[in-house]
């Protein structure tokens, strides 16, 4: 397999929780394994521009829970699998917060889905994961 010229100690994994999102964890776990690697799971959260007040404080607070709560889980997959699974949550915009994050803590490698949990639903890639592997320095790997 020509891909790889280093070693894989560091995979960043992009979750938000949907299926798809746990099919890509389960390939960097099979990937971990394989090179001993430790996995960080990053969840972004979109910025609300606008601002709605107490609403947004409850919009946030909501959708930190979710992303908890699935990071849980996705900890317990990791640790079941004997893989250190630190996670990460952060607002912004998701493809440029998943490559700066990823280029400024040095992985080796991203695992994102090709389509996530957003309102696009385009035929080909998601429209994060089209632009996580075109601004990338680091190696891409999409799951289907």
């Amino acid at each position: 397999m020509g891909l790889m010229k280093q070693k894989i100690n560091k995979i960043l994994v992009a979750l938000d929780g949907s299926e798809r999102s746990f099919k890509g964890l389960k390939e960097a776990i099979y990937l971990a394994r394989q090179c001993g690697a430790t996995i960080t799971g990053l969840c972004v959260t979109p910025f609300y521009t606008v601002n709605l007040g107490p609403l947004l404080t409850s919009l946030k607070n909501q959708t930190l829970k979710e992303a908890k709560q699935f990071m849980a889980d996705a900890k317990k997959l990791c640790a079941q699998n004997g893989i250190v699974f630190h996670e990460k949550i952060i607002f912004g915009t998701e493809s440029w917060q998943i490559t700066e994050y990823a280029t400024y803590k040095k992985f080796d490698l991203i695992v994102i889905a090709s389509r996530g949990r957003g309102p696009m639903k385009s035929t080909f890639l998601g429209s994060v994961a089209n632009d996580v592997v075109h601004k990338s320095k680091i190696p891409v790997l999409v799951v289907k």
